[in-house]
């Protein structure tokens, strides 16, 4: 019974909405009975293989069944802090920690990440099929980013990088882009003119909607779910879908206790997919009835002209000139492109914003930028951004030190593989660490400083804010890599830039340096809020209505 008190404790400090009843202490005292029965059993069949094989990557002794799952769940910090606390204590860039029967890989070196997803990338190209939560998520794993390697997944695939996120696709839908960059400024204008001041602006919420509206008018050719405002800023049907999106990302690989032992599946301990499918409810509520009215409309033949992305995918033809799509793919693949979209740029965006208002000196070499390159005659489009160095600069250093999340999507081994002369058993899960690799100190010096200088000096800002050599994560690379890489880049890089260009940004009053510590999901921990002022001439803002 010494693994079900384990587990009791630290649910009560998740303020988990399980109860500790009977049914929950009789599991967990069948797994601590059974682990008892069998790990002589295990530890001998154990040791036989580690004869004929090379080692694991170093990590902490597991429990036979459960493996290291009752030390995870005691420790009080987030479970990224204690991986990496667990890496620190061992000094290795690669371990084994053994999650029930899983192996998790966590990996801080741009050496083996590259082993992983460029050298064996055929091997690591999977996903977990595991997780009732993704499962339900990806509607049984139809869709693109969360599917395990096979058929479907390749369908997909192929079409998010043929039809969707092509070059000649996001071409076309440059105007739906450039309005909602404009819009953008016209509602922070719209703040700040009420009060010749200027105002105070919630750049967490102007930067999550930005990307949320981005594929609203991307998606569906709309940014209001509702009759929305005139100013353009948001009402509570965005906000409430917005924050479904972030929850769901969060969750996506949140170490569920379920995800590693099967037979917990039906309990949902940590309540997680619970969680999952609240938030999915919320985003089926306002985005099904607009797919299945477009649908019919289709079929109706009232529409015959591809407008946006819904239209693409519903009017995609197989060689029999049947619809190439059923309506669930359809809808999985617009809930994946939503949640591809809405973190990284919002949050990488927010973190440079408050770290160019602790350093006056660097904000201040941003804007001379953007005044020499664009001028104040104009606005910057998405035609500039190759130009933009400095301002480059400044968004690959915020996602290198500020990743909106500790580890990417785990990549799955679909065999037994030697790496870099370690064991890496089949089914692993592989864990690129975005906040180790980006901090990782052996890589960079002076890991946790802001510096945009350093990308300048060693030519990596010629590659915009990818980093295809793993140093930090933005689109990471191989079969699994981001198939939106250019989209993702431009919405980043527009509304960095459009900030930065339309207003002036300082501190509020009473204030003399933004708190970056962040919470344990990496989030700053409290929204920023700074004060704004236009600094172009008035002319160029009434413009945009």
């Amino acid at each position: 019974m010494v693994i079900a008190f384990l587990f009791i404790p630290q649910l009560a400090h998740q303020n988990s909405p399980i109860a500790i009843t009977s049914k929950t202490l009789i599991v967990f005292g069948f797994m601590a009975l059974t682990s008892i029965l069998f790990s002589q059993c295990y530890c001998n069949r154990r040791r036989k293989h580690l004869v004929r094989r090379p080692p694991l990557p170093p990590g902490p002794k597991p429990w036979p069944l459960v493996g290291c799952l009752p030390t995870m769940l005691i420790n009080k910090s987030p479970t990224h802090q204690w991986i990496h606390s667990v890496m620190k204590k061992l000094n290795t860039e690669i371990a084994s920690i053994r999650l029930g029967n899983t192996y998790v890989i966590p990996v801080t070196s741009p050496e083996l990440a590259l082993e992983f997803l460029k050298t064996y990338d055929s091997v690591f190209a999977s996903r977990s099929s595991t997780s009732n939560a993704i499962y339900i998520l990806t509607r049984g794993y139809v869709s693109t980013i969360l599917s395990p390697l096979g058929d479907q997944w390749k369908k997909m695939r192929r079409i998010l990088t043929s039809k969707i996120l092509n070059p000649s696709t996001l071409h076309r839908m440059l105007g739906q882009r450039t309005a909602e960059a404009d819009t953008l400024l016209r509602y922070i204008f719209t703040q700040t003119n009420n009060n010749r001041g200027g105002a105070v602006i919630n750049l967490r919420s102007i930067t999550q909607h930005y990307c949320g509206n981005i594929l609203r008018q991307m998606l569906f050719n709309r940014r209001y779910y509702g009759k929305g405002r005139e100013d353009g800023g948001p009402t509570f049907e965005e906000e409430e879908h917005v924050q479904a999106l972030l929850t769901i990302v969060k969750h996506i690989h949140a170490f569920s206790i379920s995800d590693f032992m099967p037979c917990l599946k039906s309990f949902d301990l940590d309540g997680h997919q619970k969680i999952m499918k609240n938030a999915l409810n919320i985003l089926q509520k306002y985005d099904e009835p607009i797919i299945d009215e477009r649908v019919q409309e289709w079929k109706d033949k009232k529409i015959k002209e591809v407008e946006d992305i819904l239209d693409i995918l519903i009017s995609l033809k197989d060689e029999n000139t049947n619809s190439l799509l059923s309506i669930e793919e359809i809808k999985a693949q617009i809930t994946d492109l939503q949640i591809a979209t809405i973190d990284n740029p919002s949050n990488a965006v927010e973190w440079a914003m408050a770290e160019l208002l602790n350093q006056p000196k660097i904000l201040e070499k941003v804007v001379e930028e953007l005044d020499k390159v664009v001028g104040r005659e104009r606005l910057v489009q998405e035609s500039d951004i190759p130009k933009l160095k400095y301002l480059t600069a400044c968004a690959r250093e915020s996602f290198r030190l500020h990743p909106f999340s500790s580890f990417n999507v785990p990549h799955i081994s679909t065999s037994d593989i030697v790496v870099a002369g370690y064991f890496i058993p089949k089914g692993s899960e592989v864990l690129l660490s975005r906040s180790g690799l980006g901090r990782n100190p052996r890589v960079w010096e002076d890991p946790m400083r802001f510096d945009p200088e350093r990308h300048l000096k060693d030519g990596t800002v010629e590659l915009g804010i990818s980093e295809p050599n793993l140093r930090f994560i933005t689109f990471t690379r191989g079969r699994r890599g981001c198939a939106g890489s250019s989209l993702g880049t431009n919405i980043t890089m527009m509304l960095f830039a459009r900030l930065l260009q339309g207003f002036t940004w300082s501190l509020m009053a009473g204030i003399t340096k933004i708190d970056l510590s962040d919470t344990g999901d990496l989030s700053l921990s409290k929204p920023l809020h700074l004060h704004a002022k236009p600094r172009l001439s008035h002319s160029m803002y009434p413009s945009l209505y």
